[in-house]
């Protein structure tokens, strides 16, 4: 009798889908761990899983025996194999983390660039490959590659932002530093650094940032120290190390001196290099509005269509080739060739576009699907589909952590699905054809415009299936979708993927064809922007849980499916939880803070029952980006608020910055605030000065202004001296939010009849802890419980200050600082405690401060 094979799934044989499956939940749990155990563990669980999987499969194949409860077996060890290996990968990472000592330190190097620089108006971002590192002219011990900015001025991380000054930061101090010079891959370099621990904005439903470093190799970040009084950086020479990412680097640089217009060159950049970040973010809102953002860098869907269309290509070579020399296709028969061929060209382009994360998961997908059919095994779809998921999932555990790898392995899956129905369904109709006696047209009597046609309609389809299967998770994921992506899609995918990259690429090696490369793309922008302003063009929800999540995309798959009509409307509800989803508000008469975690700023949200406001909006980090666009808007689109009042405390970039991606996301919102009339804001929505006195009530809490007076508009002042003091109280509970008042205007509110007013539960610390503020006669007029600190980590200013931090402690007041935090949330239901964001959704490559 013959033994059962492992790949072909007989009854007595372990399904390989079960090993895979127990691998990625493995993986899966251990990316749930708030912090790791000793390497060590990891390293023996792992040794022992894997051990037990071969011999539990080993004695069942080759032992014939039955499965029994060997199956639970093999997935509990498969469980444990993905832990251990994942926990092991992690704990010897971690090992390199930067030492907390080294944080902040003038410390000079020596290391070569390791990746094509990323260029921007305040600066140029690199990754450094350290050789040597000295403090004082000691040897230290630094994490072997590190991601440094040389900026232009006290750059985005280093600016005087939040500053008692009203001065620009990113017109400040520029004449202070020596202007970046033009870095290349594999140039080797000495400068003087300043370092710290990777750490990014921890807020709901926000882009984990650490995570996004962790997954790169990055353990510390930090900028080049090139004022005048520190060593100038210094090139000490140059090489081919990296010859890949030097000619990324001229081919970007001859895209932008061939093409005029910065904005298709970015995209041109982008497509044929990978250079996201030469698109501009006005152009991103376009894409994402029309949901062909994934169509705008290298992707799966260009690495696969490439692999296709080489393969395509070789297939036919190989075959014509078979005439000249025959033993060629006999010892390598032509669909090998084009497949083993197409990979290897997908993986040369997707090594030249810069290897990201992306790429890399479509590479190891390809690889693992053209290596299985290579070796002759037929397996079905879905073990087809966990292989391919296992083999990425084993090469980059994180990637289960990000949107992309769920979008395309979803996407994938129900295309398989889909497919599979469909064959099933031709079967059946042409053995219905035979068996009436009907005779099936030969496959060489269709006409090539049949042909046509048919593959119009399939790919049609496909769009159509993959649409409805990923517009709950789409929403799922970033809480908005598409309504014109299906439009949109329908011309873009042909137009990007036949038309503008090969113009794109061929104009690598003849660069007038950039020109018509550049024509197509701005054909392409003018289609798109007519689409991004249709009412509702996108549309946006609150963020549900991951079961509405699950329970649409198996809703959208149904829907899709090749089933008849009275099935496939069971989608349909289940598709209902992740579009009608509401979080919860508080009750009338309470109310809510949110004190976003957006760096060296201030951005608190305030909710009752059915109303929002919005005290400020974070700071500015340069002209391309700034809080609103990265934490806020997706914030509040994830929270689905409708902002009914944007209250700027006043004009420092630091609480300003992110108002107009505010303002444009909510036109419904008033503006209020102490800005002048000739600020630039003014021009998107007319402002009404907050005063003294404002008040006004939403579900039984009531809002007022107590600074400044009106009076104060007539007197020049320092900008934080008109600060609007905002004081929200449902009669119990009370919140006072100060902006930068500093001590004469504390001193003013804390004395005559104000002072009743003044006294609260919950303060925002003012000026973030400045020394010009929270005065002795001021804390003891409010007489706080909670105070929170909103400072960036680390910042230039050193916020909160140690003498304003005791002053705080000598009453009892208990401060949060937001970078130990992230995000804090403050209830009047619950007026002694706070919810910190860092605390509730910890993972252990996130950044530990201690409380």
């Amino acid at each position: 009798m013959d033994r059962p094979v492992l790949g072909k799934s007989p009854a007595r044989a372990i399904s390989p889908g079960l090993v895979f499956s127990g691998f990625i939940a493995g993986v899966a749990v251990q990316l749930q761990q708030p912090s790791l155990w000793p390497g060590g563990w990891y390293g023996l669980l792992a040794a022992l899983a894997g051990a037990a999987v071969v011999a539990v499969c080993g004695a069942t194949v080759l032992k014939n025996r039955t499965l029994g409860g060997a199956g639970l077996a093999v997935f509990v060890v498969a469980v444990l194999l993905g832990f251990g290996l994942t926990g092991w990968r992690a704990s010897t990472f971690q090992v390199t983390a930067l030492n907390p000592a080294l944080e902040g330190r003038d410390i000079a190097v020596t290391g070569s660039v390791l990746a094509m620089p990323q260029f921007g108006d305040d600066g140029v971002r690199f990754r450094l490959r350290l050789e040597t590192a000295n403090l004082n002219g000691q040897r230290v011990t630094l994490p072997p590659q590190i991601l440094l900015g040389w900026y232009t001025g006290f750059g985005a991380r280093d600016a005087p932002s939040g500053s008692a000054q009203d001065a620009d930061p990113f017109e400040s101090g520029l004449a202070l530093q020596r202007q970046p010079q033009t870095l290349r891959a594999g140039e080797r370099w000495e400068m003087t650094v300043r370092l710290k621990a990777p750490h990014g904005g921890s807020n709901p439903y926000g882009f984990d940032y650490e995570l996004w470093l962790w997954e790169q190799g990055i353990q510390a970040t930090g900028y080049v120290r090139a004022g005048l009084h520190d060593a100038p950086p210094a090139k000490l020479s140059s090489s081919w190390e990296h010859p890949v990412e030097r000619a990324r680097q001229s081919v970007r640089e001859a895209i932008f001196e061939r093409v005029e217009n910065r904005q298709v060159a970015g995209v041109l950049a982008a497509l044929v290099v990978g250079d996201q970040n030469a698109i501009e973010r006005a152009d991103w809102d376009v894409f994402r509005a029309t949901g062909v953002a994934h169509l705008m860098s290298i992707s799966g869907l260009h690495i696969t269509m490439f692999a296709w269309l080489a393969s395509l290509l070789l297939s036919s070579f190989w075959r014509r080739s078979a005439k000249l020399t025959p033993r060629l296709c006999l010892a390598l028969p032509a669909a090998s060739a084009g497949a083993l061929g197409g990979l290897f060209l997908a993986a040369l382009y997707a090594l030249f576009s810069g290897w990201g994360v992306p790429a890399q998961r479509t590479i190891w997908m390809l690889a693992t699907v053209v290596m299985l059919r290579q070796s002759g095994k037929q397996w079905p779809w879905l073990q087809t589909w966990l292989l391919a998921m296992a083999v990425v999932v084993a090469l980059d555990p994180w990637a289960l952590m990000q949107a992309g790898f769920w979008l395309s392995f979803v996407a994938v899956g129900v295309l398989f699905a889909s497919a599979s129905g469909e064959r099933e369904a031709g079967h059946a109709k042409a053995e219905s054809q035979r068996a009436s006696g009907r005779l099936v047209p030969p496959r060489f009597w269709r006409s090539r415009l049949s042909q046509l046609m048919g593959g119009l309609g399939r790919a049609a389809r496909e769009q159509w299936v993959v649409t409805l299967a990923l517009t709950p998770l789409s929403l799922l994921l970033f809480n908005q979708v598409s309504l014109v992506g299906l439009l949109a899609n329908a011309v873009a995918i042909p137009w990007v993927t036949l038309l503008v990259t090969p113009l794109a690429m061929l104009g690598v090696l003849w660069p007038p064809v950039w020109d018509g490369a550049a024509w197509s793309v701005s054909l392409l922008a003018m289609f798109l922007q007519w689409l991004a302003n249709w009412p509702l063009a996108s549309l946006s929800l609150a963020a549900a849980p991951l079961w509405c999540g699950a329970f649409g995309v198996l809703g959208g798959g149904l829907m899709a499916m090749r089933l008849p009509w009275h099935w496939r409307v069971l989608g349909i509800p289940l598709m209902l939880p992740v579009l009608l989803w509401q979080p919860g508000r508080s009750a009338p008469g309470q109310f809510e803070l949110l004190a976003a975690d957006i760096g060296q700023g201030n951005a608190v949200l305030v909710r009752t029952a059915s109303h929002t406001l919005l005290y400020d909006t974070g700071p500015r980090f340069s002209r391309e980006s700034d809080a609103g666009n990265r934490v806020l808007v997706p914030l509040l689109r994830a929270l689905g608020e409708r902002v009914d009042v944007l209250m700027l405390s006043h004009r420092d970039s630091d609480h300003t910055g992110g108002a107009a991606a505010v303002l444009a996301m909510q036109p419904q919102a008033k503006l209020l605030s102490s800005i002048e009339d000739g600020h630039e804001l003014q021009a998107l929505r007319k402002s009404t000065r907050c005063a003294a006195g404002q008040r006004w009530e939403w579900d039984s809490v009531t809002f007022e202004v107590l600074h400044p007076a009106t009076a104060d508009y007539e007197v020049k002042n320092k900008s934080n001296a008109l600060s609007c003091v905002l004081r929200v109280s449902n009669g119990t509970r009370t919140a006072l939010l100060v902006g930068d008042i500093e001590s004469p205007q504390e001193l003013r509110l804390s004395a005559g009849a104000s002072a009743a007013n003044v006294k609260a539960d919950f303060l925002l610390v003012p000026h973030h802890g400045s020394k010009t503020s929270s005065s002795a006669v001021f804390l003891d007029t409010v007489q706080p419980q909670l105070a929170l600190a909103q400072a960036g980590y680390r910042n230039r200013f050193g916020h909160p200050v140690e003498s304003v931090l005791a002053r705080y402690r000598e009453r009892g007041i208990r401060v949060i600082r937001s970078p130990q935090c992230g995000a804090a949330t403050w209830q009047s239901i619950k007026p002694g405690d706070i919810t910190c964001q860092r605390q509730e959704n910890k993972r252990y490559w996130q950044h530990v401060i201690d409380l």
